[in-house]
């Protein structure tokens, strides 16, 4: 289950706005890759919309099944808004419906035979 916390306006190519939600999962237990020892974080995700920023405002509290899965990605650098410390990093999170978890976890890919 994750939380609608808040809303993202980008704007595309052509100059149109469009809006992303921002969703976060629970509390997890990780550990740190410097210095062993275990931390909690919650992980956080965007995802785009076709909501209007009055639906996006009204949608913030709203509970969605699904989770958010930590993908690998090519190397990139990305600046922190709080510290503004620039690191490169290799990954994205990404929330996966529970429709979508169902389709990964269940169906088969077919396979051609020869």
């Amino acid at each position: 289950m994750v939380k609608i916390v808040d809303y993202k306006t980008y704007q595309k190519e052509d100059g149109k706005e469009f809006y992303a939600l921002v969703v976060q999962g629970g509390i997890e237990a990780v550990t740190s890759q410097e210095t062993n020892r275990t931390y909690l974080t919650i992980r956080e995700a965007k995802v785009a919309c076709t909501f209007n920023e009055d639906m996006c405002k009204a949608a913030i509290g709203t509970e969605l099944e699904g989770r958010i899965e930590r993908v690998e990605t090519e190397p990139y650098r990305y600046t922190n808004q709080d510290t503004g410390e620039v690191m490169t990093l290799t990954y994205r999170n990404e929330f996966i419906s529970a429709h979508e978890d169902i389709l990964r976890n269940n169906v088969i890919n077919s396979e051609v035979v020869a």
